[in-house]
C-alpha cells in the first residue's frame, strides 16, 4: 500500500521550552518517516527557539525539518505560509504546546483515507503548563466544562461530526477549493476555516482515538491574555457568521454584561438584590467544581486555583467579546 506524503505544519514563536519535545514526538510517530516532513513557520523568535530546531535537525537527520520565516507574526498566516511550502498530500497541524501521542498521523491519515471527514481532528489531554498549584488550577479549569464549555474535543466524547476541531488533518485539495486560512483574524482562524469547511457541504470529524497533550497556560495572567484575544476575534468572527453563535459562546458575555449591568445599577434595592443572588448561585457552582475537582484530582489546592481560573476564562472571553463588537460597531469618523 502507498503511503501519502504527509507535511505536519507547526505556527511556532518563542517556543524553546517546549518545541523540542514537540519535534520529538513527531519523529517517534509511527506513520513512516520517510512520508513524512516538518515545517515550522516561526515568527521571528527572539529566544533559542531556532537554535533548538537546529540541534534537533543535526541529531535527528532522518526526519525532513524545514523552517520559513513567518514575517507578519501572526498564527494564520503562518499557518498559511506553512501550507505554501509544504509538499505533502496531507496537511497535518500541529501546536509547539502540544505532545501527539504517537499514532497521531497514523490515525488523522486513516480517517482521511476513511471518508470521515474532510477535516479531522482528535482529543485534547490538558496538563499543566508549569508545576505547582496555579498551573493545575488552569489545567483543570480548561478541560472543565464550565471552562470548556461544550466543546467536545475537551471533554473525552465519542466519534462524530463536530462544528470544530484543534488543529485539524486535511487534504490539500480543501484549501484549494474552501481557501486558505484569513489572515484578517489574528484568532479564531481554525473555527473560521471549519464553518467554510461546513458550509461547502463537508464534514468536520472529531476521532477520540487522535489524541494529543495539550500544555495549559501557566500562569493567570498567560491565561487571561490567551481569553481575551479568543473573545475579542471570536467577536470579529461572529460578524460574518452570526447564525454560528452556539450556547457555550453565548452565555459568558451574557453573564458579564448582567453582572456590569446590576453592578451599575446596584444603587436601585431590587437590582442590588439581583446581582447578590446572581453571584451567590455562580460562587456555589464554583464551589462545587472546586470540590469534585480537588477530590478527583487529589488536590487541595484546587479549592483556590480551580475557581480563580474559571473566573479568570469567563470574564476575559466575555468582556473581549462585548468590547470587540461595541467597538467593531462604532461609527467611523473621517
Amino acid at each position: 500500500m502507498t503511503m501519502p506524503k504527509v507535511t505536519v505544519i507547526i505556527p511556532c514563536y518563542n517556543e524553546e521550552a517546549t518545541i523540542g519535545e514537540t519535534l520529538l514526538a513527531i519523529y517517534g510517530q509511527t506513520f513512516p518517516r520517510a512520508e513524512m516532513e516538518v515545517v515550522i513557520a516561526d515568527s521571528m523568535s527572539t529566544d533559542r527557539t531556532r537554535e533548538v530546531i537546529e540541534q534537533f535537525q543535526r541529531t535527528h537527520p532522518d526526519l525532513t525539518i524545514r523552517v520559513i520565516e513567518n514575517r507578519a507574526r501572526a498564527i494564520p498566516s503562518a499557518l498559511n505560509r506553512a501550507i505554501e511550502a509544504a509538499q505533502g498530500e496531507i496537511i497535518i497541524r500541529m501546536d509547539a504546546h502540544s505532545t501527539p501521542y504517537p499514532d497521531y498521523v497514523e490515525n488523522c491519515v486513516h480517517a482521511l483515507e476513511e471518508g470521515l471527514g474532510a477535516n479531522v481532528g482528535g482529543v485534547w489531554e490538558i496538563r499543566p503548563g508549569a508545576p505547582g498549584w496555579v498551573a493545575a488550577g488552569i489545567a483543570a479549569a480548561a478541560g472543565h466544562p464550565l471552562g470548556a464549555g461544550d466543546a467536545a474535543y475537551r471533554l473525552n466524547p465519542d466519534a462524530g461530526p463536530v462544528d470544530t476541531v484543534p488543529f485539524g488533518a486535511y487534504r490539500r485539495s480543501l484549501i484549494e477549493e474552501i481557501g486558505a486560512f484569513d489572515e484578517s483574524l489574528l484568532s479564531n482562524e481554525d473555527y473560521e476555516f471549519n464553518v467554510r469547511v461546513r458550509r461547502s457541504g463537508k464534514v468536520v470529524w472529531l476521532d477520540p482515538r487522535i489524541r494529543t497533550i495539550y500544555y495549559a497556560r501557566p500562569t493567570f495572567r498567560a491565561l487571561a491574555r490567551q481569553y481575551w484575544r479568543y473573545g475579542y476575534w471570536k467577536a470579529r468572527m461572529l460578524l460574518r457568521y452570526p447564525r454560528t453563535l452556539i450556547l457555550r459562546q453565548f452565555l459568558p458575555p451574557v453573564f458579564v454584561a448582567s453582572v456590569f449591568g446590576l453592578l451599575a445599577l446596584s444603587w436601585w434595592p431590587p437590582a442590588r438584590q439581583a446581582l447578590m443572588v446572581e453571584l451567590a448561585i455562580y460562587g456555589l457552582v464554583l464551589l462545587v467544581a472546586a470540590l469534585q475537582q480537588a477530590i478527583k484530582r487529589r488536590q487541595p489546592a484546587l479549592l483556590i486555583s480551580f475557581p480563580i481560573a474559571v473566573i479568570i476564562i469567563h470574564f476575559a472571553w466575555g468582556t473581549a467579546l462585548i468590547w470587540s463588537l461595541l467597538t467593531s460597531l462604532r461609527p467611523s469618523h473621517g
